[in-house]
């Protein structure tokens, strides 16, 4: 039972015999830091129940604490504010609780009631960038945290493959590739495929210029460029199953994914399952027509298909064209029911998408909600801000595009830098050197991203991020290889006579901050924020160096007190380590 809970039935039975009344809610914070304390009740919403002074209320409730409880020693008040002292007996059994469990903090995941969590999303035109990047760590780092709450989870993602983007790589490589593959290059599937939509781009742009020298209008020659016109009959041939066009579609696609395969992998990210929209684009239009049948949708005059969401405060959405083909909303109602189709134990769903498809969410929840779907009361838009580097915005076509692949390469090598100028790794063999920087490069890149709430938007800074000081990953990393150098010099076989400790100022802060670590997972799974992960991280880190720099641990005064403040040291780094693979992030056992 947590401390929160055991306060609150004692000051129910207070409130019993002192007042002869009821209380349903206790607010609890943090004992301010100029204030002696290690949990503070607020006495100000109380006033209700009882007619008394706050100060004199305080009073009353501390007494009775301090003489009906085991975990309550002294208390001050300050206005409103009762300031509780706790034991080192609760303290002590806190230890051994967070000692006893394997994952301190994590629920093992429940056999129904599922939650799918969908990232990454790609196109297979071009590899994966800066922003993929976010929106992979997020959505991993969501399903971990979903998976220490409790939940059951399923990765997944939706590879957009078809389309005229789709088209004008596979038009460029028939034009300009003379035969070249990935294998022949040498190069990455997906990177090559993607410099061939880089080339359609410039040859498009050339073939513009070239009808405005003729007298054409801008956007008439927009429309009319040659190459823009074969890439759309090829988008014809694609839908008509034409054998050669689909031929090429489905190998240059396999290029891609290999590409696609090798930097998750470097990422750290995984997938459950995965669906495509040449799969799934034409599954909605059996509920579109059921939806007519139920006057979810209405048809206009040119046989289009319409929801009306004037009473949920947005406008009318199309879902069928008039010629009966499907648009992005009819897709994505098909492929949310086939989920729950593949996956029946699903009962709710997480979409991270970017914050430019917000309304397109909201719209595609009601409209599902509207159809009658039990579990689209539970449907999630994790939105996010874009990541921009100091070098400014990023254009795909234009091939300015932050490649994933390079700035992870990228932070490796800064790791690098920044540890052989500060002497970090001296000693290390090559390989560990190697292993290390790695760690520490993509440690650095996906704190970085994480610790911002989602809806923020990033500029990303890679040299900032590799920091040894600060809210950075590598000062996290750093102080759990601190730990584990602790670790490795101390006694094993230590034990812990608990009557004869008494606690200071910096063990307790230490473990007040382990005790939350539970509620703040519970925390960052309800608001799907990775965020709190991170900082929380952080403060458990500034504890515990307050700790290290203030306390002896390895030369305390007797035996038990070096055993219990090793195996406390111990206890931060499993902490700090099992946060850290909330985030996707690995811990060095020395640096």
């Amino acid at each position: 039972m947590s401390l929160q809970k055991i306060l609150s039935q004692h000051i129910k039975s207070a409130f019993k015999s002192q007042f002869q009344t009821e209380i349903d809610h206790i607010e609890f914070q943090a004992t301010r830091k100029d204030f002696e304390g290690d949990i503070t009740v607020v006495t100000f919403p109380m006033l209700r129940m009882v007619k008394m002074n706050p100060v004199q209320l305080g009073e009353q409730l501390g007494a009775y604490l301090v003489a009906c409880s085991d975990e309550v020693v002294s208390f001050n008040v300050v206005k409103g504010f009762l300031n509780l002292v706790l034991s080192d007996t609760y303290f002590f059994q806190l230890f051994r609780r967070i000692q006893s469990v394997e994952k301190f903090g994590f629920i093992s995941a429940a056999q129904s009631d599922a939650v799918m969590v969908e990232y990454s999303s790609p196109n297979t035109n071009k590899p994966l960038h800066l922003g993929h990047i976010r929106n992979n760590l997020l959505g991993f780092s969501i399903a971990e945290i979903l998976k220490a709450s409790g939940k059951k989870v399923y990765k997944t993602q939706i590879i957009n493959d078809r389309g005229i983007h789709i088209c004008k790589s596979m038009l460029a490589w028939q034009r300009f590739a003379q035969g070249q593959t990935p294998e022949s290059t040498g190069i990455k599937g997906d990177k090559f495929v993607g410099n061939f939509y880089v080339k359609f781009d410039q040859e498009y742009k050339k073939e513009i210029a070239k009808l405005e020298q003729d007298g054409l209008a801008l956007d008439e020659a927009k429309v009319k460029a040659p190459i823009l016109l074969a890439a759309q009959e090829m988008l014809r041939q694609w839908e008509a199953g034409d054998a050669e066009v689909v031929k090429l579609w489905k190998t240059m696609n396999q290029w891609v994914y290999d590409g696609f395969e090798l930097t998750y992998n470097n990422l750290g990210v995984n997938f459950d399952s995965y669906y495509y929209e040449s799969e799934t684009y034409l599954l909605g239009k059996s509920f579109i027509e059921e939806g007519l049948k139920k006057g979810v949708f209405f048809k206009k005059d040119d046989g289009s298909v319409w929801c009306d969401l004037a009473e949920e405060g947005l406008d009318e959405k199309i879902v069928l064209r008039s010629d009966g083909t499907a648009v992005y909303m009819t897709q994505d109602i098909g492929t949310a029911v086939q989920r729950v189709k593949d996956c029946p134990d699903i009962s709710a769903m997480v979409y991270t998408v970017g914050n430019e498809q917000d309304y397109h969410f909201k719209v595609l929840f009601h409209i599902l909600k509207k159809l009658g779907f039990e579990w689209a009361q539970n449907l999630f838009h994790l939105s996010y801000g874009m990541v921009d580097l100091p070098s400014g915005k990023m254009k795909s076509r234009e091939g300015t595009v932050v490649d994933a692949d390079d700035l992870v390469l990228e932070m490796t090598n800064t790791a690098q830098l920044i540890s052989q100028d500060l002497g970090k790794l001296d000693g290390y063999s090559e390989a560990e050197k190697n292993n290390t920087y790695s760690i520490i490069g993509l440690g650095a890149l996906k704190y970085f991203i994480l610790k911002v709430d989602p809806k923020k938007s990033i500029l990303f800074d890679p040299e900032a991020s590799v920091d040894f000081q600060g809210n950075t990953g590598p000062f996290i990393q750093y102080t759990y290889a601190r730990i584990q150098a602790i670790l490795r010099k101390a006694p094993t076989d230590g034990q812990i006579d608990f009557s004869k400790l008494s606690l200071s100022v910096k063990e307790r802060n230490v473990l007040k901050q382990l005790e939350v670590f539970p509620v703040v997972i519970q925390q960052a799974a309800a608001n799907y924020s990775p965020a709190l992960i991170a900082n929380y991280t952080y403060d458990l880190v500034k504890e515990f160096n307050s700790f290290y720099q203030n306390i002896s641990i390895l030369g305390a005064e007797s035996s038990g007190l070096m055993s219990f403040r090793v195996q406390l040291c111990a206890a931060v780094g499993e902490t700090i380590k099992n946060a850290f693979s909330l985030l996707g992030i690995q811990v060095p056992e020395r640096m």
